[in-house]
């Protein structure tokens, strides 16, 4: 007979359990009663992306270590950070923002970065190309294990208010259609998975408009690459046509989780988000990784953000539900 390692784990310390009690009947009663076992963790970590932090109100945005300081004072588990805000990318720098988020207590679980591979020419392919693998090798060094990434997108629209009012739709650029694009897509991230596989940093997929703005589309690319290095980033914000469906089908490959709030009004929309529901789904999936915080309102932060913190660390808390 064979046994799967979580079967052989599980059983082990069932069988350790029982030592420890003398084999007393209370071990059976606790078990058949639904209580969970000591060290069972009855809620997903959340953190907060910096992103969260660019709409300030009265004067200039915190610097990343502010950002860091904040977090750690509201009680957040972990800080993701948006690489576009970082204004110094040299080693040393990078080095001692990681020592700051370990004095705080903060585990460093993710950083978005931008890639724009939806382009007809391969020279502009390319430099998206390093400029990724220069992500990668940073959030190495930070000791971060995954990256937001995007397929970008077409680019037709005259500004991202035209194509957030076409629900992320936009027209191919002239002689060109979707089938080339995932040609262009598929043959980037194929060069990147290396690099992400040798700095054990798992690429995740967002659903974030071009390519990836439908689950059809990020699970075709998904299968094309067939990596364990290429997840998804599963942002509950991003799918504006049947939201609930299309998580459900992202989040058996989903290894991190954006949870956007919109407090004061959304910049350019707002979605009515189920937590609860989005959380059960994610359980349902055994997720169990990071849920962090993208506030993407007109509050000012220093209210929205520990208010989304409390729903957040609510809707993501199973102790007082069904086992």
């Amino acid at each position: 007979m064979t046994m799967n390692r979580r079967n052989f784990l599980t059983s082990s310390a069932g069988a350790a359990g029982a030592l420890f009690l003398g084999g007393n009947a209370n071990a059976e009663d606790s078990a058949e009663s639904g209580q969970r076992r000591s060290g069972h963790r009855e809620s997903n970590p959340i953190a907060v992306s910096t992103y969260s932090f660019v709409r300030w109100h009265g004067d200039e945005s915190p610097t990343i270590e502010e950002c860091l300081e904040y977090a750690s004072d509201w009680g957040f588990d972990g800080v993701e950070l948006l690489e576009g805000q970082l204004d110094q990318t040299d080693e040393d720098y990078l080095r001692n923002l990681k020592r700051r988020a370990l004095e705080l207590g903060l585990p460093l679980c993710g950083m978005s970065t931008h890639q724009s591979f939806m382009r007809p020419d391969e020279d502009e392919r390319q430099e998206y190309v390093e400029r990724a693998i220069q992500s990668i090798e940073r959030a190495y060094l930070l000791g971060i294990p995954t990256i937001r990434v995007n397929t970008g997108r077409w680019g037709t629209s005259g500004n991202f208010n035209e194509l957030m009012e076409n629900k992320g739709i936009e027209p191919p650029i002239e002689g060109y259609d979707e089938e080339d694009a995932f040609e262009w897509v598929i043959a980037c991230f194929e060069e990147l998975l290396p690099v992400a596989e040798r700095c054990g940093v798992v690429l995740g997929l967002e659903n974030h408009w071009g390519l990836a703005r439908t689950a059809e589309g990020m699970l075709r690319l998904k299968e094309a690459l067939d990596s364990p290095w290429f997840q998804f980033t599963l942002d509950t914000g991003n799918f504006l046509e049947d939201p609930y469906e299309q998580f459900e089908q992202i989040a058996p490959g989903t290894i991190h989780v954006h949870a956007k709030t919109y407090y004061g009004g959304g910049v350019w929309y707002e979605m009515d988000t189920d937590f609860d529901r989005v959380a059960a789904m994610l359980r349902d999936h055994d997720y169990r990784g990071f849920v962090s915080l993208e506030f993407e309102g007109q509050q000012d932060p220093r209210e929205a953000i520990p208010e989304s913190l409390d729903v957040l660390r609510a809707a993501f808390t199973y102790e007082d539900r069904e086992a």
